[in-house]
């Protein structure tokens, strides 16, 4: 379930389908990588405290909504506030949350603050070096020879020393969360532990 503030802030009407913005975000997002991932901080500070979160779970409503129910008993809210939080009461509904996030979901979170990272929203696939990222799993022949050579034709997980014909590359950022395909994002891995990292962000 998307939030609708979220789905404003994306250009899409409140009340459009889950189905459709979630589809227009997958082919949005599929070239972005947070900055996070490659400078090892966040280059935006405190301003990522101005993108939205992603919301309550479900869970995680319904003990608010509890929570702000025993306040108003104990008449802890006066005058305003008091009138926003009984309609707040009145109209919650635990169906509008999602039981849980998804994982891709949570994977555009500040790990920081918790907020949206703002290239979600920006969209672009810059780096924040001067260079464009190069997208897609296309790896010129000359990266190769380099991250071999570099990598001394071992294995960066398990550290087994390969044969030319056993040499794997790994993307560290995999192309599926926005991973580039420049030497910097590539490592020599066996068979092995190409095959059990899978699609999972490892630094």
């Amino acid at each position: 379930m998307v939030n609708p503030h979220i789905k404003v802030l994306l250009g899409f009407d409140s009340e459009i389908s889950d189905t459709i913005v979630n589809k227009e975000w997958k082919k949005r997002i599929k070239n972005i990588c947070k900055p996070c991932w490659e400078l090892k901080h966040c280059p935006y500070g405190p301003l990522v405290e101005d993108f939205p979160t992603l919301g309550q779970t479900k869970q995680e409503a319904i003990e608010h909504n509890v929570f702000l129910i025993e306040q108003l008993e104990k008449g802890a809210f006066k005058s305003k506030k008091k009138i926003i939080f009984e309609k707040e009461v009145k109209e919650f509904n635990p169906d509008d949350y999602p039981i849980k996030h998804l994982k891709s979901d949570l994977e555009k979170q500040c790990s920081v603050f918790g907020h949206l990272c703002p290239v979600f929203f920006v969209n672009e696939p810059f780096t924040e070096t001067s260079e464009m990222r190069r997208i897609g799993r296309n790896i010129p022949r000359h990266i190769f020879l380099r991250v071999a050579r570099r990598d001394n034709n071992q294995c960066q997980i398990c550290g087994k020393i390969l044969k030319d014909n056993e040499i794997e590359f790994d993307h560290k950022i995999p192309i599926s969360k926005g991973g580039s395909s420049e030497e910097n994002n590539i490592r020599v891995t066996c068979l092995d532990c190409n095959r059990d990292k899978s699609s999972k962000f490892v630094p």
